[in-house]
């Protein structure tokens, strides 16, 4: 069986080849990915997490940005739902290689991705101190926080349940991130 091996991409190649693309693409170190769509509860919830930071970190040395501007992590491209960074980034910069804490958000076309290989890739960026991975299906996160040399999980849930940020100074109300979301609807699968 004679089976053709496609020579992986760079990540330069892949940048400049993206720069053609009319839509968005992530890069895996070998080749591009298209960037799925979400649902509703998904946006909602990417609109919190900027609402919530935007206000927190207004004036701050450390910035939030959305998901119009992507990261390089471990040698490959991801566009998270948010992340901050707490260094100038020039205006014209399409790409940040030092973000401080990292959000996704979980869907079930992207559980294994968002929780083991982008996982993967946010810890072996040492500029990544958070990783926060959003339920989309209850108020709930999955936080990754780098503690020394130790890659520490903490679960975070419920109506009253605070996400804590020490790296950027900051603490957010889990539900604040779900307003406007209707987790009923989401759980029973009406959503």
């Amino acid at each position: 069986m004679n089976v053709a091996m496609r020579k992986p991409m760079t990540l330069d190649q892949f940048l400049a080849w993206e720069e053609s693309q009319d839509f968005r693409y992530e890069f895996d170190g070998f080749q591009p990915i298209a960037m799925a769509g979400g649902t509703a509860a998904h946006s909602a919830i990417q609109r919190n997490i900027l609402f919530s930071l935007t206000g927190r970190l207004r004036g701050m040395r450390c910035q939030p940005h959305g998901s119009e501007l992507k990261i390089a992590v471990a040698g490959r491209i991801r566009y998270p739902e948010a992340f901050v960074v707490c260094t100038p980034v020039p205006p014209r910069s399409k790409v940040v290689t030092d973000p401080v804490v990292v959000f996704e958000v979980l869907s079930d076309g992207t559980a294994n991705d968002d929780l083991v290989v982008k996982n993967a890739e946010y810890r072996a960026t040492p500029s990544i101190q958070r990783y926060v991975v959003l339920q989309q299906t209850h108020a709930g996160a999955t936080v990754f926080a780098r503690k020394g040399e130790d890659w520490i999980t903490e679960l975070v849930s419920g109506e009253e349940a605070l996400l804590r940020m020490p790296e950027i100074g900051i603490e957010i109300p889990l539900a604040e991130l779900y307003i406007d979301v209707d987790l009923a609807a989401m759980q029973d699968g009406s959503g």
